[in-house]
């Protein structure tokens, strides 16, 4: 994946009806969460291949196992065919943040670093803001 030059409201608004309004409040949130933080589109085909668009915001450069090196975002959001994604790169005290969460979200299938769900009223979003919020400090990383 790599940096767009689409803006993320542009994103945003090409989104259908159905979602739009989720991504909407959703990306108001992490925007005021993540303040100060670049906020970009990224795009292309992400691990597994399938072709994705994700807001990030913040940024850190990674080292992978294989040694290969590259930028990410710290907090992403995506809206994908069947439901919402937040995505949370970062490790605290040796756990993922994300799965440090994952009894309180509410009806929500979480990974290592990711957060999914069908619509927004699915979640406590205080608790998914609790973890961005967590994500912000600690050592960014998945």
């Amino acid at each position: 994946m790599q940096r767009s030059k689409t803006s993320p409201d542009d994103h945003i608004a090409s989104l259908a009806d159905d979602v739009r309004s989720d991504i909407s409040t959703l990306d108001a949130e992490i925007s005021r969460l993540m303040k100060g933080q670049e906020r970009v589109l990224w795009e292309g085909k992400f691990w597994g291949g399938s072709e994705q668009r994700i807001i990030g915001y913040g940024s850190y450069r990674y080292t992978g196992k294989s040694g290969a090196s590259g930028e990410w975002f710290v907090v992403g959001l995506a809206a994908q065919k069947n439901y919402i994604t937040v995505f949370v790169n970062a490790v605290a005290d040796g756990a993922y943040v994300a799965e440090s969460y994952k009894e309180r979200l509410g009806k929500a299938k979480v990974g290592r670093s990711s957060i999914s769900f069908k619509r927004l009223s699915d979640i406590d979003l205080a608790v998914l803001s609790e973890a961005i919020t967590r994500a912000r400090t600690v050592t960014p990383g998945s």
